[in-house]
């Protein structure tokens, strides 16, 4: 099967799961794995060996290639990767047997090798298999071809089929972040609209700062992204093909719009515009141009994102007298609050698993990011900081993005950059920019592969 992926990279891949098996005596009686509902995880011990490699160049990538596995399934806070100082066996023979006892002494109990060789067409040919250490047997066996310089995205393919087959759900590490990349002064600050992958590897600029940009998200489809631009000065809401460069400005309202997001179905997108002091949510149909008002009244409606199934609408609005999360029907009908705890709430988000709503939240001076559920219940705070912002979900609803400002010597002018958390909300990171950086949105998996379906 043939994928086209980030910037026209093929890859295809081959299933070859299970060729290698030896008696099945996993400890207790299963295979490893990881159960991730729980408050509380227990990392799984795992070792990553460089892949195999014949030549200088193979060997090269082998290193590079497990160097991401090891760090994406590091940084996803559900693994251990055995430090390689503590290595009994050296893996030199991609067709051998690993010596299973070797990796039990240093507590491994999931093991991965690999190996790269070079084809005479100038492909990578990658191929892994995951084991289970104590059952001494394979799990799963994958085989990729790749030209050269796709080599990073082949290491987070790989990641994604183990996190699959060992946690059962589906990973996210294929996957781009759009985002604002900051530089200069905060009274001339330059914002522009850049892309990444999501370990923070391959930045590219998207735009050249001419312009302020602000609250990219993704299509469902992963080749467009809407966003706000002051174009002209003027304030309007944009659509970009990531692969041509091309941009449109969507519809030609007579207001401001902004803190645009697109449905579910990728068809239409949802967005506020403001109204004299007051500011509305709209939809707009990108195929027919046909837009539809959903609030009324004298309030301030911004910040709506769909329910995955299309059929609600979250938003933030200052009806009841402060700044609450309300949820409503997709025609605008049976408006209700869903926040009630103290201080105030914005920018929710509702979960690509339809099971959650995350959130920005200010109380006593402090930001936070949290999540309830979709009727309020539930909720749980996350992080806590001088500033935490505008939450991003990964594909699979495990972890989120935000935006962290750090304040300066006089409490203004300080450093601002992207976080990650997960659920369990003790997996706090930071996400390696070139710059400061605001305003993440991740993007869809960029392939489902046959172990997804």
């Amino acid at each position: 099967m043939k994928f086209i992926g980030k910037w026209g990279f093929s890859v295809l891949v081959i299933i070859f799961a299970n060729m290698f098996v030896v008696t099945a005596h996993a400890q207790d009686g299963e295979e490893p794995h990881i159960v991730i509902n729980q408050a509380n995880v227990q990392p799984m011990p795992i070792a990553v060996p460089s892949f195999v490699g014949n030549s200088e160049d193979e060997a090269r990538y082998g290193r590079d290639i497990a160097n991401v596995i090891s760090a994406n399934l590091e940084r996803s806070g559900l693994f251990a990767p055995a430090d390689p100082r503590s290595f009994i066996e050296q893996t030199t023979d991609f067709s051998a047997v690993p010596q299973f006892g070797s990796w039990r002494l240093i507590r491994v109990e999931s093991l991965i090798t690999g190996q790269v060789v070079m084809q005479d067409d100038g492909r990578l040919r990658v191929e892994f298999f995951l084991w289970d250490v104590y059952g001494e047997q394979s799990m799963l066996g994958l085989q990729f071809f790749a030209t050269p310089e796709g080599w990073r995205r082949v290491a987070h393919l790989i990641t994604d089929a183990l996190y699959e087959r060992l946690t059962g759900e589906s990973g996210y590490f294929d996957t781009r972040i759009v985002f604002i990349a900051e530089s200069g002064p905060a009274t001339r600050r330059i914002k522009r609209l850049a892309i990444m992958d999501q370990d923070g590897a391959n930045p590219i600029m998207l735009t050249d700062g001419a312009d302020l940009v602000l609250t990219p998200r993704f299509s469902p489809t992963e080749q467009e992204v809407v966003f706000l631009s002051y174009i002209h000065n003027t304030p309007r809401v944009y659509l970009l093909d990531i692969e041509s460069g091309e941009q449109e400005i969507v519809g030609d309202f007579p207001g401001m719009t902004f803190a645009p997001r697109f449905s579910p179905d990728g068809d239409s997108i949802i967005m506020s515009l403001i109204e004299g002091r007051d500011s509305h949510i709209y939809t707009m149909d990108l195929r027919t141009g046909q837009r539809r008002r959903l609030t009324s009244g004298p309030h301030i409606n911004t910040a709506p994102s769909f329910s995955p199934d299309g059929r609600f609408i979250t938003f933030e609005s200052d009806r009841g007298g402060t700044q609450q999360i309300y949820v409503m029907n997709r025609d605008g009908s049976g408006v209700h609050r869903i926040s009630f705890g103290d201080g105030s709430y914005g920018t929710p988000v509702w979960s690509p698993r339809g099971d959650l709503i995350a959130f920005t939240k200010i109380y006593s001076g402090r930001f936070y990011i949290g999540v309830m559920r979709p009727d309020g219940s539930g909720e749980r705070l996350l992080t806590e900081s001088f500033l935490d912002e505008g939450p991003t979900w990964s594909p699979n609803g495990r972890v989120i993005m935000f935006t962290r400002q750090t304040p300066g010597y006089d409490m203004t002018d300080g450093s601002t950059r992207i976080w990650s958390v997960d659920l369990t909300g003790h997996n706090e990171r930071p996400i390696l920019t070139p710059g400061d950086s605001s305003d993440p949105a991740w993007s869809p998996l960029i392939s489902r592969m046959p172990w997804a379906q």
